[in-house]
């Protein structure tokens, strides 16, 4: 089961001084992966990638960008693992969401 690219989506207060911030510990921000205006944004530095989120969500979220987040969930059913968020729609880009025992979200994010 591959989960794909790693993230983590951080919840930020003002995603302006976040930016600011993580620019000077060596980010960039990744054209069209989101913008100031839009209250999102991901930036990279080197193979380590998070997202800066505004007002989006209230706490932090380990995102994995699976090739087939339908196949993901299937699998998480047969272990029983507690589906949070499903996936919507039968093909194209989706997402799910599912919660570590310790109450951690990890977001499946397709797209």
């Amino acid at each position: 089961m591959s989960l794909g690219l790693f993230s983590l989506s951080l919840s930020v207060k003002d995603i302006v001084k976040s930016k600011a911030f993580y620019e000077a510990l060596g980010f960039e921000a990744m054209p069209s992966c989101g913008s100031i205006e839009d209250k999102w944004l991901m930036m990279k530095s080197g193979n380590t990638m998070i997202g800066l989120f505004e007002g989006m969500f209230e706490d932090n979220i380990m995102t994995f960008n699976p090739d087939d987040v339908r196949a993901l969930q299937a699998k998480f059913v047969e272990q029983d693992i507690a589906i949070e968020v499903p996936v919507k729609g039968d093909s194209g880009p989706g997402h799910l969401v599912v919660k570590d025992p310790d109450g951690n979200a990890i977001m499946f994010d397709q797209f």
